[in-house]
């Protein structure tokens, strides 16, 4: 054979295998969570990622250490979507393109100082020319880089002909958050979590772009964090050395998280929910062995007292201590469920409320007295909605100033909501009706004998077994539809709306601990990150859950696939069939 028309052959050969795999790849879907503000895909052929691809940052210690996590990422992750395509991002790919390996990504940021605080700006720029070579990152802050660095990471699809990795098409993403707030809350107390578990729960809020880990770290059941002002709350308090969380292990676990984008909001909560400093301080704790059906909401009841002068000590000692352990402005004090009937127990209490003291006096006297406390340290004041709307104790809004308070709703959905920003305040969302994680598991108390019905005694009215809660006192269980579907701005006004930096899930432990946690919070919670990130409507503002599932399936795998046991959502059948399991 003519050796000119052999080469020609050849070529022709490979330029036809070429553009076969473009046809094909064309088919394909890039899935991205949370979903972009604005995704523009090129019109070119699929970009092969070079062998040799590297990140390019500035001098900067998170980038840096960011830089070499995603490259290894990159380049061990060889991703093929689970979930079947139902659309493509180019279906006439351009032939007449010349396309380059993608070598570098070059990150650029604005400002390099700009602290992972509320409110810092979060956007970022991704260009990715269709002829390849390079794509630019561009971000205000190191923050927002974190976060671009996420969403280029899921643009990468393995092409297992080909063996190799590439990008679907030239693309531009312009991107921000809804919302500055975006959380999960974990209770640390009820049931205790190695710090192995808190780390790969932040990994996985970092690749959902949330931003908050509040750690609710105290309650009754146990004091689990070690302070060097306050030792034996932790050696009396909580359930053994083990644990235990050192100050080493804070120091850890904010490090990893501010690495990944994530602020740690400490809670340690008080004047309710305090039996567990009795180990240390049975002088200031009221309502000890009593029953706990009337002095608290579950076992083991007791309450710091506001009329003992060591309260404040202690107190003090343990916000400066937990305070200047963690950077975040903000601080979480407490002051939810606080119960009258407990403190009603103490014999100085009864004599206060003798000589014409109130109820509602006794939290306004430890607010006004502890308040300070967290503010001293320049930071923001974060309470439980209770503090203001509980309909037994509560205190006035004249002690709590709007300009350095914030307060997490969780009753009552919307309503709640409205209450809070009327009166002015910043709020968190956190309602038990859309966000809590533990709803709909039954009770976990263990004779509960209204279980014991082998017969549903009135099949025309839902009970207790029979279409009731079961012993959960938020049930039903919060799926993924109900968390993406919420609205929590609903029937605010302009003004009002505002007032809302975010939201966040929330799991309580009673029957939960790190060998279930994956499963709880995952995917459900990423529901949530992309409602706050950008939004649960389309572009005319129709719920988008019959579109969001295909891409959150597919989230969920890769999950899965990153180490983060996630539960499905569907059977596997559904991702193999898109649409066919929509009503």
């Amino acid at each position: 054979m003519d050796p000119i028309f052999h080469s020609w052959i050849s070529s022709l050969c490979i330029t036809l295998i070429f553009f076969l795999r473009i046809v094909a790849l064309s088919r394909s879907e890039t899935f991205l969570w949370p979903q972009p503000q604005r995704v523009l895909w090129g019109n070119g052929p699929s970009i092969p990622i070079s062998l040799d691809f590297e990140i390019k940052v500035p001098k900067q210690r998170e980038l840096l250490v960011a830089a070499r996590r995603f490259e290894s990422l990159i380049s061990t992750e060889k991703w093929v979507p689970v979930q079947v395509s139902v659309a493509s991002q180019s279906s006439n790919p351009s032939t007449n393109i010349s396309v380059e390996p993608l070598k570098y990504l070059q990150i650029l940021v604005d400002d390099m100082q700009a602290d992972l605080q509320q409110g810092v700006d979060e956007s970022y720029t991704i260009v990715i020319p269709d002829t390849g070579g390079s794509g630019n990152l561009s971000a205000s802050t190191v923050w927002g880089a974190l976060h671009g660095l996420q969403t280029f990471s899921q643009l990468l699809l393995y092409d297992e002909k080909q063996s190799t990795r590439i990008v679907e098409h030239g693309i531009q993403i312009t991107d921000k958050p809804l919302y500055p707030y975006r959380g999960f809350l974990l209770d640390t107390s009820r049931n205790f979590y190695p710090v192995k578990d808190i780390l790969r729960t932040i990994q996985a809020l970092s690749y959902n772009k949330l931003n908050v880990f509040h750690w609710h770290i105290t309650d009754s059941q146990s004091f689990p964090i070690e302070l060097s002002k306050e030792p034996y709350l932790a050696w009396k308090g909580s359930y053994g050395p083990e644990f235990r969380y050192s100050e080493k292990d804070i120091q850890k676990v904010i490090t990893y998280a501010r690495r990944r984008g994530v602020r740690i909001v400490p809670e340690i909560d008080m004047p309710g929910h305090t039996a567990s400093w009795s180990g240390a301080y049975p002088e200031i704790v009221t309502c000890l062995y009593e029953t706990w059906m009337t002095n608290a909401a579950e076992p083991t009841p007791g309450q710091l007292n506001p009329l003992h002068n060591k309260t404040y000590e202690v107190v003090k000692n343990v916000i400066d201590n937990v305070a200047s352990l963690f950077p975040d402005r903000f601080y979480h004090g407490g002051s939810d469920e606080i119960n009258s009937h407990c403190w009603n127990t103490s014999a100085d209490i009864q004599q206060y409320l003798a000589s014409g003291g109130t109820m509602d006096s006794l939290p306004q006297k430890f607010i006004t007295a502890t308040y300070p406390y967290i503010t001293s340290h320049e930071k923001t004041v974060v309470y439980w909605e209770d503090v203001l709307l509980s309909s037994t104790v509560n205190v006035s809004a004249s002690v709590l100033p709007k300009e350095t308070t914030v307060l997490i709703t969780w009753n009552n959905g919307p309503l709640n909501t409205k209450l809070l920003t009327a009166a002015g305040y910043q709020t968190i969302v956190a309602s038990a009706d859309f966000y809590y994680l533990d709803c709909g598991h039954g009770t976990f108390l263990g004779n509960d004998t209204s279980v014991d019905q082998q017969i549903n005694p009135d099949p025309a009215t839902p009970n207790y077994n029979y279409g009731g809660n079961g012993g959960s006192w938020c049930a039903p269980y919060k799926s993924w539809q109900r968390i993406y579907d919420y609205d929590i701005t609903y029937n605010l006004t302009e003004e009002e709306a505002k007032l809302v930096l975010g939201g966040e899930t929330v799991l309580w432990s009673e029957q939960a601990d790190g060998t279930v946690i994956d499963g709880l919070v995952w995917p459900r919670t990423a529901a949530m990150a992309e409602a706050l990130w950008s939004g649960n409507t389309d572009g005319s503002g129709n719920k988008r859950t019959a579109e969001a599932i295909n891409r959150l399936n597919d989230w969920r795998y890769k999950m899965v696939s990153r180490g983060i046991a996630a539960e499905p959502l569907q059977p596997l059948w559904c991702l193999k069939h898109p649409l066919q399991c929509n009503l």
